[in-house]
């Protein structure tokens, strides 16, 4: 097998170039991209996405590199296009399975290196920063950084340039004329890659089902000023921890409005500590801190909260729950939603603005007022960009199924030759020839189990979605050598039958357990695994029949 070669791929040749998505193609999150040359791979990103209500326990989402794991000899490094959780979140959860150098300029090292001060179990990432605009070497790679806006500073795009071409990998991007903080788009870079030509552009698919353009930060910061005027109480906003340029302007309104700013959540802080350390926010004053946020007059503090998605252990949420040991919000205060809703998130979003409204709070959210504005390209800027760059080939990541496809389609309006959308696990070579998929690779999601990192579909987790829906039974079963029951089953039926309301039901699992058990030949009751079995059975068809419930069942044999 070739070197660097996996499932029948041949990245050996100095005039071949391939591109694998293992995360981020037909989903918005996760993202980990692979470009295969010379027989070497290229990494650009390694992200998490959250998990939703229907996984039970679980917080974080990440894609199954078993593919790359396996091929670890080959891979030449890891390049963080920015510091979202979605693009370097994985990194010290997965990072020892791959011990790749790994690149990021000084804001995304910065929060890594927190990351993984927090997370990361004590291990040690070699992390070169590398200055914004940067070009340096990976194996055979030439890369080159293009500074771009987003909503979190320092975002770049990746020029790859190899033997075979060359590509531009995107990242997260927009175009903002007034970024409040970080660079402007670099226009001249692109261009000038476009007049170099572009192979292929990996381009972020978000919001291209998005008319006209994203708006400006700079928009936001003027309306949430004028908003929080308008109140006499307490103002909460919640927000992306991420969005250095949103934290700088709730100072700006809170000093309009003579209130302190507080920081209210670990991530913010965490944030800002890495912003800080990196030279943003150099002109802002301290946020005043959880404790004493709570001490301030209710006109006098502008509260700047994690929680903007609902997440049951934010600040947000628990200071609805009552829980918060610092911060509550009272009949007359204000909550600020300035935040998209991210898909999948609807139910946890919703449950709590309608708690803050049950406790007299006033929710604005971007419904109401223009109070967010994405970081993302609509569907002008996406025309822009591919009218500078000018790719051969349009392959749009970052997104779902109908982003991807409406994304093609913009491609093929802006006379891009080819497109070609892209699938986790589906290798697309992109030269020598036309682009087309040429091979499959396992892909599938790793998920954060408390401290253990586990497939998806394990069994542990697999039994916890069972239980979570059909709950579980037990079954004791007490006989002696022979096989005689020596005592009635005991039945417990957790998430399913009460232990007193429903005694009725529970005597009448454990009878059909006694019979179950009696009627097996003698032979067989000597056998524990017999008994088991039958038991098993019992307990199923009897709950099945009393409740339509399948629960998960287990049964212990004592026999004396």
């Amino acid at each position: 097998m070739t070197a660097g070669a996996g499932a029948g791929i041949d990245i050996s040749g100095a005039d071949s170039l391939h591109f694998l998505a293992l995360g981020g193609a037909g989903e918005i999150g996760m993202n980990l991209s692979l470009y295969g040359h010379a027989g070497k791979w290229l990494m650009i990103d390694l992200g998490i996405a959250f998990a939703d209500d229907s996984q039970p326990a679980l917080d974080v989402i990440m894609p199954d590199i078993a593919f790359i794991e396996s091929q670890r000899d080959a891979l030449a490094g890891l390049v963080l296009t920015h510091a979202h959780e979605d693009h370097l979140g994985a990194v010290p959860y997965l990072w020892d399975r791959l011990r790749c150098p790994v690149y990021a300029t000084p804001f995304a090292a910065a929060v890594l290196r927190r990351k993984l001060k927090e997370n990361g179990g004590g291990i040690e990432v070699p992390v070169t920063e590398v200055p914004l605009s940067a070009q340096f070497g990976v194996g055979p790679f030439e890369l080159e950084l293009v500074t771009l806006t987003h909503s979190i500073p320092e975002p770049n795009a990746v020029a790859i340039r190899t033997t075979a071409g060359t590509v531009l990998h995107t990242g997260d991007w927009k175009l903002d004329e007034a970024p409040l903080v970080g660079e402007v788009t670099d226009e001249a870079a692109l261009r000038r890659l476009g007049a170099e030509g572009v192979l292929a552009m990996v381009c972020d698919s978000t919001n291209v089902l998005v008319a006209g353009a994203s708006g400006s930060e700079s928009e936001v910061r003027e309306i949430l000023a004028a908003l929080v005027g308008r109140y006499r109480q307490r103002v909460a906003v919640a927000l992306f921890a991420s969005n250095v340029a949103r934290l700088e302007t709730m100072t700006e309104v809170a000093r309009r409005h003579d209130r302190h700013c507080a920081l209210i959540g670990r991530s913010l802080w965490r944030m800002q500590d890495a912003a800080r350390a990196t030279g943003y926010l150099a002109g802002t004053p301290p946020f005043v801190s959880e404790h004493d946020a709570g001490y301030l007059p209710r006109d006098k503090v502008l509260l700047v909260c994690t929680g903007s998605q609902g997440e049951p252990r934010s600040a947000l949420a628990r200071i609805v729950a009552g829980t918060h040991p610092h911060i509550v919000l009272e009949p007359g205060d204000a909550a600020i939603f300035s935040s998209r809703v991210i898909p999948g998130n609807e139910r946890a979003i919703y449950r709590l603005q309608n708690q803050l409204v049950q406790q007299g709070v006033e929710v604005v959210t971007e419904k109401d007022h223009f109070v967010h504005v994405s970081g993302h390209p609509a569907r002008d800027e996406l025309t822009r960009m591919y009218q500078w760059v000018r790719p051969r080939i349009a392959v749009p990541v970052h997104g779902e199924a109908r982003h991807l496809a409406a994304h093609a389609e913009l491609a093929r309006e802006c006379q891009v030759p080819q497109q070609i959308v892209p699938a986790n696990g589906r290798v697309i070579r992109l030269a020598p020839g036309p682009a087309e998929i040429v091979a499959a690779v396992p892909a599938g999601r790793l998920a954060l189990d408390g401290s253990v990192v586990r497939p998806i579909e394990s069994p542990v987790l697999r039994d916890r979605h069972r239980l979570m829906y059909n709950g579980s039974a037990v079954a004791t079963v007490v006989v002696d050598a022979k096989g005689a029951l020596a005592a009635a089953p005991r039945i417990s039926a957790r998430g399913i039958l009460d232990p007193e309301a429903d005694r009725d039901a529970l005597d009448a699992v454990a009878k059909a357990v006694s019979e179950a058990v009696e009627a097996l030949p003698k032979a067989e009751r000597r056998d524990d695994g017999a008994v088991g079995e039958a038991a098993r059975r019992a307990v199923r068809r009897t709950i099945v029949a009393l409740r339509g419930h399948k629960p998960l069942t287990e049964v212990h044999v004592v026999r004396i």
